[in-house]
């Protein structure tokens, strides 16, 4: 009886940490993003995030972003940039365009891991919306839009909203956009 107690004992322990970690792997771009990996690490293997991929590189943030952090990284898919006015993406991708290139990425990233949780509680605590100082200096507003639906508002007055929540890296945590917010320039 003992050793039957063990062995249930032991397969549901197995089967908890085996559980609990799939529980945090999530898929974005038809690919797996890894907790234990970095910001960078995982948005390197997500197609939904090529462009993105490619400013990071442009921009020179590649070693900034795969560094301790914690950060809270807003990342918005191709379709987010292609909607962006046509050659806007090409022009700040050119090299005298990094300085903006920058400003623009980095104002999509918090200091600090916000996960759903996290900014949904600053959102009650603000009466329905939450203010966030972004790493360029800038103001993201973030709102509920229904019970589990966070919209970010740039300083523009452009919505955003978040498609994906809590994907988890090991320094910090993304949060997928479907469209590119931008700071007052």
């Amino acid at each position: 009886m003992k050793t039957i107690s063990k062995t249930i004992f032991a397969v549901t322990l197995t089967l908890s940490s085996i559980s609990f970690s799939n529980a945090q792997t999530v898929i974005v771009g038809t690919e797996q993003m890894y907790p234990q990996k970095n910001i960078v690490e995982n948005a390197v293997n997500s197609k939904a995030h090529t462009t993105l991929v490619a400013a990071v590189k442009a921009a020179d943030l590649v070693e900034t972003l795969k560094s301790a952090g914690p950060f809270t990284v807003f990342a918005p898919v191709n379709d987010a940039f292609e909607n962006l006015p046509a050659g806007t993406v090409e022009s700040l991708l050119k090299p005298e365009a990094k300085g903006i290139l920058s400003k623009v990425l980095t104002y999509h990233v918090l200091s600090g891991k916000y996960d759903f949780d996290a900014i949904a509680k600053e959102i009650k605590k603000g009466n329905g919306a939450a203010s966030f100082k972004t790493v360029s200096g800038g103001t993201l507003t973030a709102m509920m839009n229904g019970s589990h639906n966070i919209t970010l508002k740039d300083e523009n007055g452009n919505l955003a909203n978040i498609t994906t929540y809590d994907v988890y890296q090991s320094n910090g945590v993304i949060h997928v956009l479907d469209s590119v917010v931008l700071p007052k320039m």
